[in-house]
């Protein structure tokens, strides 16, 4: 066993030979003392991971010696979460931080060294790195999205990108919604709810500049995307109150709606309404508070 970076690593507790060195045999005495785990080498922190789990499973949890075992197997197999999380190099670029990783990553070294069974026989680097890396991509598929959606229809992001590219190989143009639903066995609402929900995944800033596409011009090339989002138009909060107002006006009869026309489309006072008319204003000004007051409480029956 080699020399490791800041301490010299005690053969005590390490039987020196056995008929398999693979599973090396434990004897009484306390685990060899490491001053910095992270340093072990690779063959190192194999070797020396196999005692400090077995060993582990016959201390007391809580106690001192089981927690320096627990921490040292931690720090020793680090560099494992690190070899997963490089497998994520493209999020990395894409802004995901290393560390965030290497920290969710640890989370499943952790569980991998707690659920350890040596009496099965198998590597731990076997059972750890599916852990770590079941960490790394839950932790995507429930942080990531840009906007929230459940999981169902996340794992079915996941589904319809394979289909869609292994359609394309085979057709030679990208899918339509039926051909995907007929390979997945879905309905076609089914793949459509999880096409928009993969929408979600990703989002842009509206601040940032937009590119040339089949559907923008060069003109439009370069200018951020909230001068393309839509503003609200004010006449379609009146929407519902011309909806509403429209088969009430047609109850009206003829001089009614000849008042109103002439007072809110034409805008003309009560005087030239009453003098059109050949009445006094005072009564156009009972006449329309009828009139008002009547479409007032049909709208809001209504």
């Amino acid at each position: 066993m080699s020399h490791v970076a800041t301490a010299t690593i005690p053969t005590q507790g390490i039987a020196p030979d056995t008929e398999s060195r693979d599973e090396p045999a434990i004897i009484a005495g306390p685990l060899p003392r490491i001053d910095n785990a992270r340093e072990v080498a690779p063959a190192d922190a194999r070797e020396l991971s196999r005692l400090f789990l077995v060993r582990l499973k016959s201390l007391e949890e809580g106690t001192r010696e089981y927690q320096y075992a627990r921490n040292t197997l931690i720090e020793m197999n680090i560099s494992l979460v690190r070899f997963a999380a490089r497998r994520f190099a493209a999020r990395i670029n894409a802004g995901i931080e290393i560390d965030d990783l290497i920290q969710v990553g640890t989370i499943g070294l952790i569980k991998a060294i707690d659920r350890f069974d040596p009496e099965r026989e198998v590597e731990f680097t076997t059972l750890a790195l599916p852990y770590i890396t079941g960490e790394i991509k839950r932790y995507f598929r429930d942080t990531t999205w840009a906007v929230h959606v459940p999981r169902r229809l996340q794992e079915l992001r996941v589904e319809l990108a394979k289909c869609q590219e292994a359609l394309t190989e085979i057709l030679g143009r990208a899918p339509s919604v039926k051909e995907i639903a007929e390979h997945l066995e879905l309905s076609e609402e089914d793949v459509i709810e999880g096409l928009v929900a993969a929408n979600g995944y990703s989002s842009a800033s509206i601040d940032s500049a937009t590119g040339t596409t089949e559907r923008t011009s060069a003109r439009s090339e370069g200018r951020p995307l909230s001068d393309t989002v839509g503003d609200i138009d004010p006449a379609m909060s009146l929407f519902e109150d011309f909806h509403t107002l429209a088969p009430l006006l047609r109850e009206l009869d003829e001089r009614d709606r000849s008042i109103l026309r002439m007072r809110f489309a034409q805008d003309m006072t009560q005087s030239e309404i009453g003098t059109e008319l050949g009445i006094s204003q005072m009564q156009v000004s009972r006449l329309l508070t009828r009139i008002l007051t009547r479409l007032r409480t049909g709208m809001l029956a209504e």
